[in-house]
């Protein structure tokens, strides 16, 4: 898999060993939102320390580029990895998304 380009607003999250591409597409965006509600929403509830991993799973799921397995399989992933280090790659794609 070729590296996050940031200058197209991806971020690179890394699973079990594996890098994966998150790329904020406006369709991937559309699809998010339809799931979890309100981006700014998200935003602001981030910014405060209120971050849900249900959301944080559902923004990535929707922003992989290529899904290397099923959704179950992904969200088992990213719990295993850990909420905690789930943070930086869910902040960051949260500051491409806003960041423009």
């Amino acid at each position: 898999m070729s590296a996050a380009n940031p200058v197209r607003g991806e971020v690179c999250l890394v699973l079990g060993g594996v890098a994966l591409r998150l790329r904020p597409s406006f369709s991937a965006l559309i699809a998010a939102e339809g799931e979890v509600g309100s981006l700014f929403r998200l935003l602001e509830r981030a910014g405060s320390g209120d971050v849900k991993l249900a959301e944080m799973g559902a923004l990535f799921w929707h922003c992989l580029f290529e899904r290397p397995c099923d959704r179950n399989a992904f969200e088992e992933r990213v719990l295993a990895a850990g909420p905690v280090a789930m943070l930086k790659p869910y902040r960051a794609l949260l500051a491409a998304i806003f960041g423009g």
